[in-house]
């Protein structure tokens, strides 16, 4: 019997993706592994983060045994994929930026990008821009204090209203001779958690688009037959007590600590 899903991220950011995944396949078993001892991922150098995500992500199957592994990060996709797929014998699942379903729905052609700084920067953004949006007008803004906000409202806590509107201001603020903001790409797994405040906050209705249903089908594309029954079993590289309440929300039960080798 396949094992189940397996669903990686620093934090909890990856729980937008969980839920995107139980939407599709609402009788699948899935794990969930988060390394918040290093979170948040974008202070970190590359070379010393890819080798921490593949030790991660090795520790994290060998107590999960899944039959995919997602990694709902885009900082972690970018950096360790390759790496990943060297050393792991299961399919791997990356995640990118939804540039190109916004670029197909967009009217205005005038997209906002809302991600970390380490994403909005990344040659990988552009090359994804370049290829389905080349026609339209790309507002980026890097929103790393909206990482936080997720991981506090996973907590217990309540997103601060004045953090998001300042990190949404940027997207409004157009010029008379620029089309307004119509469709809106989350460029952060964590940001769709978010979801119904900055709906809220917007001065006019958008489109609001993440790659939560690209990566449940490209699962479904490549995974083999999976696992029947909700596991719900969730691991950290640290002590997480705080976060148990959030992650019961979305079917996760209490968390083991992973086994990191030195």
């Amino acid at each position: 019997m396949a094992g189940p899903v397996l669903i990686f991220d620093s934090g909890v950011g990856g729980l937008s993706v969980a839920r995107s995944l139980r939407q599709y396949y609402p009788d699948t078993a899935m794990c969930y592994a988060c390394d918040n001892a290093w979170m948040p991922y974008g202070l970190r150098d590359d070379v010393t983060l890819s080798a921490r995500i593949v030790s991660v992500c090795q520790a994290a199957v060998q107590a999960c045994q899944p039959s995919v592994l997602v990694v709902a990060c885009n900082t972690a996709s970018t950096l360790a994929l390759d790496g990943l797929r060297n050393v792991l014998t299961i399919p791997v699942v990356g995640t990118v930026p939804a540039i190109k379903p916004a670029a197909a729905i967009s009217q205005t052609r005038h997209i906002g990008l809302l991600a970390t700084r380490a994403t909005v920067g990344r040659p990988y953004t552009q090359k994804l821009i370049e290829n389905f949006a080349s026609d339209c007008l790309i507002t980026r803004v890097a929103a790393d204090a909206l990482v936080l906000e997720a991981e506090a409202l996973l907590g217990g806590g309540q997103p601060d209203r004045q953090r998001l509107q300042q990190a949404l201001a940027p997207l409004w603020q157009t010029s008379s001779t620029q089309p307004p903001v119509d469709t809106v790409v989350l460029g952060c797994t964590h940001f769709p958690l978010l979801k119904p405040w900055l709906e809220a906050l917007a001065p006019t209705p958008v489109n609001w688009i993440d790659s939560g249903d690209a990566i449940a089908r490209r699962v479904g594309q490549i995974a083999p037959p999976l696992k029947k029954g909700q596991d719900g079993r969730f691991f950290t590289t640290a002590s997480a007590d705080a976060l148990s309440p959030g992650f019961a929300q979305f079917g996760f039960s209490v968390p083991g600590r992973l086994a990191l080798s030195a």
